[in-house]
């Protein structure tokens, strides 16, 4: 008898919906959870060429911590596309700005650089406070 191993298609897959609560959390850790739970890495029949991943909810984004003198010395890089134009923006600045950016930017890292990675990235919902519009989709709790 053939044993053979299954692969996950894009209309088999059941979606579950999270919301982690990131105060007090250390970013990298929590991204790295985050980055496993939209890529499907903790779901039995994961397919790495096929988006079998959940979505998830981040809270409270504001309250991440670093650890170290990352707040100062970790920095954030983007281009204009004109010459001259790159800026840069320490984890601090960034903070004060938008910090649903630092758990947005810690994520999209650690996912494939590929179509498949960004349309993985679209599952993740971050916010700076502790509200979220997703109560519809009954999303569960999850401890990291």
């Amino acid at each position: 008898m053939k044993k053979y191993t299954q692969s996950a298609k894009q209309s088999e897959v059941e979606r579950k919906w999270y919301v982690v609560d990131a105060e007090n959390m250390i970013l990298g850790r929590l991204a790295t959870e985050v980055a496993a739970r939209l890529r499907g890495k903790r779901n039995p029949m994961f397919t790495p060429h096929v988006d079998c991943g959940d979505f998830v909810i981040v809270i409270n984004a504001d309250k991440v911590r670093l650890t170290g003198r990352k707040w100062a010395q970790k920095t954030y890089y983007r281009h204009s596309g004109y010459i001259g134009g790159l800026k840069e923006i320490t984890a601090e600045k960034l903070r004060e700005k938008r910090p649903e950016d630092l758990v947005r930017f810690a994520v999209r890292g650690m996912l494939p650089k590929t179509p498949l990675g960004r349309d993985m990235n679209k599952k993740l919902k971050v916010y700076a406070g502790s509200e979220h519009p997703h109560h519809a989709q009954g999303p569960e709790p999850l401890e990291i």
